[in-house]
């Protein structure tokens, strides 16, 4: 097929112009010097979190795994760790290890965890291929904007499908950010977004029983956006048609072709929906967040003996992940399902609250959700489904409890902390990352010098080695 015009090839039941190609020619105008200061301040929150994130999780079983099963070394880096790898495994290895706490950032209307799939797929390109921190920049934008916008054309129905958003978009953004890194040609980019389609992929059964799949889809979305781009690059043809085709992304991931493409298109380059990205204050699943907050108001209102039902009001899209089967999110399988188990998030918020501290990283060990005082309170815990509950677009979070002298005591949470309408300052991702790389084992000194390096990545060239060991 070398040297035949494509344009020529196409059937007259095809679009002239494909959403990818829409696509492409947007990320191939855009310049980083001319990006919106705010999505630059965007970029760099995002990449002083997952970082501390990847510190967080290197000595956790799952990332030595994943690290044990590579056997490509390489001159890239894992983040936390002496060895280095090849760019896909970099890029698997720490796109893990970021989404393996469940601490990642959010995009609300997807949801999406953009920048455990994007920032390990960048960078570890960047470093392989020689390109500076302005790549860097571009790359995470573009791939960010695309990954986010992608899970608007067909909201909820690639969960209701059985597959994790975060890995098929993921991938389609990966391949996006790192094209617009590496300076993919429009029509490259079109080849690149079309071979990732064959590539995405993650099924949602982690959920029965905590096993570690999800930590996984990150990092393999990653190195599938890196796979995709360098093969897009080299000439290898995609179809065009990948998105709206009737074989096509969204027929197999949502079981739907008529996707609102225009949240993928339109004003991109110009309107960014990256400045809305979240940063979570609690390692666990986005929707549970705002119920923590009411929990931990409630748990400082009455006791946990004088309780005898909490019933939740939830959004429908959230009940097959977050509330069903009920007796098993009554007593989750291990520490990793307590993150995806709202009883339980509320009742360790609730047991946290009375006792003034926070949610964290040791209430979703595997010894946490066996304490008995937690598990009775979330033994009591249900909800009922609220047709006018706005999820996606928004998290909220209500509970209506119920006490033995009759009363009732309600919570409200109307919005996610962390997100659009009450966003975590600088100064908050910059104290949770020193927290996260503490946890991690990196020294006051160290974790320091990291954040200052992490905040003028953008405006030089790429030396990712102070991030090794």
């Amino acid at each position: 097929m070398s040297g035949i015009d494509l344009n020529d090839m196409t059937s007259p039941s095809l679009p002239k112009i494909a959403v990818a190609e829409t696509l492409a020619q947007k990320i191939a105008a855009l310049d980083p010097a001319k990006l919106p200061s705010v999505v630059r301040r965007k970029c760099e929150e995002l990449l002083i979190d997952v970082v501390g994130l990847a510190v967080t999780a290197r000595n956790e079983d799952y990332v030595k795994s994943a690290l044990a099963a590579c056997d490509d070394d390489g001159p890239c880096t894992a983040i936390g760790h002496a060895r280095t790898l090849s760019a896909v495994a970099a890029a698997l290895v720490n796109g893990t290890a970021i989404h393996g706490e469940d601490f990642d950032d959010t995009f609300e209307g997807g949801p999406v965890h953009a920048g455990a799939v994007i920032v390990p797929a960048v960078l570890a390109a960047c470093e392989r291929h020689k390109r500076d921190g302005k790549a860097v920049l571009l790359g995470l934008a573009v791939g960010v904007e695309t990954m986010c916008r992608l899970s608007l054309v067909a909201p909820t129905l690639t969960h209701k499908a059985g597959f994790h958003p975060t890995a098929v978009f993921g991938a389609m953004g990966a391949a996006a950010g790192v094209g617009a890194a590496l300076q993919l040609s429009p029509r490259q980019l079109v080849d690149a977004l079309g071979n990732t389609g064959s590539m995405a992929g993650g099924i949602i059964e982690y959920l029965a029983e905590g096993a570690w799949t999800k930590r996984l889809h990150a990092g393999w979305a990653a190195q599938a956006g890196i796979r995709a781009a360098l093969l897009g690059r080299a000439g290898f043809l995609g179809p065009r048609t990948v998105f709206e085709g009737v074989h096509g992304f969204f027929h197999a991931f949502a079981h739907t072709a008529g996707g609102d493409y225009a949240a993928l298109t339109d004003g991109f380059g110009t309107q960014w929906v990256t400045e809305t990205l979240a940063f979570k204050p609690y390692p666990c699943g986005t929707m549970t967040h705002p119920y923590i907050d009411c929990a931990r108001r409630l748990g400082r209102r009455v006791g946990a003996d004088d309780i005898v039902e909490m019933v939740c009001d939830v959004g429908e899209g959230t009940v097959h992940r977050l509330w069903e089967p009920l007796a098993a999110k009554q007593r989750p399988a291990n520490g990793y399902a307590g993150k995806f188990s709202t009883p339980y998030c509320i009742a360790a918020g609730f047991v946290r609250g009375q006792q003034g501290l926070n949610v964290g990283l040791s209430d979703f060990s595997d010894a946490a959700v066996r304490d008995a005082s937690v598990l009775a309170l979330a033994a009591k815990v249900r909800y009922r489904i609220d047709p006018k509950n706005p999820y996606p677009k928004n998290f909220t979070g209500h509970i209506r409890a119920t006490l033995r002298d009759g009363s009732v005591v309600e919570e409200r949470q109307p919005h996610m902390r962390g997100g659009a309408q009450e966003p975590l300052t600088r100064a908050d991702i910059e104290e949770k990352f020193l927290l996260n790389a503490k946890h991690g084992g990196w020294s006051a000194a160290r974790a320091a010098a990291a954040l200052k390096f992490l905040a003028g990545l953008f405006d030089g060239p790429l030396d990712l080695s102070g991030l090794r060991g």
